[in-house]
């Protein structure tokens, strides 16, 4: 099995995150996203031109949602709630964080290097942190559900965004933030995330 991810790419380190927490190996094929021919590349692997791509087989999954609901399936329900409907919620928030708070990707964009932090707000991004701790007060802690999952995996990565820029936010929003910073997933996240691009250097 290959994952073809690319290099600061968000959607590809949830993904990443996703098969961990169900244990399936898959080989990186790492995309240096800042080449200018970075898409000729892509498309050697994927045939939509985008990460991340898995493939399993003869199979290609793309799309870090479709990746997620095939690591879901394969593994018996590994990345989501047992209860109907918790599983429906955690979908809901899942798709939010896929394809929502574009403010804040880009007024915020995802970066390993230190940045400085933000000295004033656009109305827009505090209107989608205030999103993002009305979901995070949801957690039943340290998880947003009782075990860890796909909710997490996707918005660990935005907790990581937001401390880079000097956002913590307060009351249980901040407990689940900083459970996620503390999670070993993510710290390995990170990690994976630093060699991909030293893997392209």
């Amino acid at each position: 099995m290959e994952l073809v991810v690319g290099t600061d790419s968000t959607w590809s380190l949830r993904v990443w995150i996703c098969l961990q927490i169900v244990n399936v190996k898959a080989t990186d094929v790492v995309i240096d996203l800042t080449d200018a021919d970075y898409k000729a590349k892509i498309l050697t692997h994927s045939s939509t031109g985008l990460v991340p791509a898995f493939i399993d087989g003869n199979i290609e999954i793309h799309d870090s949602l479709a990746i997620t609901e095939y690591l879901n399936e394969s593994s018996q329900g590994g990345l989501y709630p047992d209860s109907v409907k918790q599983r429906a919620f955690a979908r809901s928030l899942c798709a939010e964080m896929h394809s929502g708070f574009i403010h804040l990707r880009q007024q915020f964009p995802f970066t390993l290097k230190p940045v400085a932090k933000k000295a004033e707000l656009s109305d827009e991004v505090k209107q989608e942190i205030a999103r993002v701790e009305a979901i995070f007060e949801l957690a039943e802690l340290p998880y947003m559900f009782e075990f860890a999952g796909a909710v997490d995996a996707f918005y660990a990565i935005l907790a990581f965004r937001l401390k880079s820029y000097g956002i913590s936010l307060k009351g249980k929003a901040g407990e689940y933030q900083r459970s996620l910073l503390k999670w070993g997933l993510l710290k390995q996240a990170i990690a994976q995330a630093e060699e991909w691009e030293k893997s392209v250097k």
